[in-house]
């Protein structure tokens, strides 16, 4: 089980690392043009406020169990990945954007996954 929580977290932590690089390096009008037109509903400091929230749930997810360094930290991360999820639920479903509403599921399962992992019996 230890295995496929660190797969499944590096998995989380590439996906979370490139949606909120993008997110932070990209400007809102050109997100929106590449079909995330969720931004048109956010400020451009909220959108990279949650690229960056992204980017360190992402850190959050893998440096504090590969230094040994603050481990309880990855469960925190994979907490806060769920809430982050949970608001893209929310707001793909006002938009009625079904598709995106399906990947926020995956990805905030898949995050839960890793908590309740790291919390319980697999922790560090």
């Amino acid at each position: 089980m230890n295995i496929t929580l660190w797969i499944v977290a590096a998995v989380l932590a590439l996906a979370f690392l490139g949606a909120g690089a993008m997110k932070l390096t990209q400007p809102k009008e050109k997100l929106a043009a590449s079909g995330m037109g969720w931004t048109e509903s956010f400020s451009p400091g909220a959108v990279k406020a949650i690229g960056a929230a992204e980017v360190l749930g992402a850190l959050g997810l893998i440096l504090p169990a590969l230094t040994g360094i603050a481990t309880f930290l990855v469960p925190l991360a994979a907490t806060g990945l769920v809430l982050i999820m949970v608001g893209a639920i929310i707001t793909h479903l006002r938009r009625k954007e079904g598709q995106m509403v399906v990947v926020n599921v995956i990805l905030g399962a898949l995050a839960l996954f890793v908590a309740i992992g790291r919390f319980g019996a697999w922790a560090f």
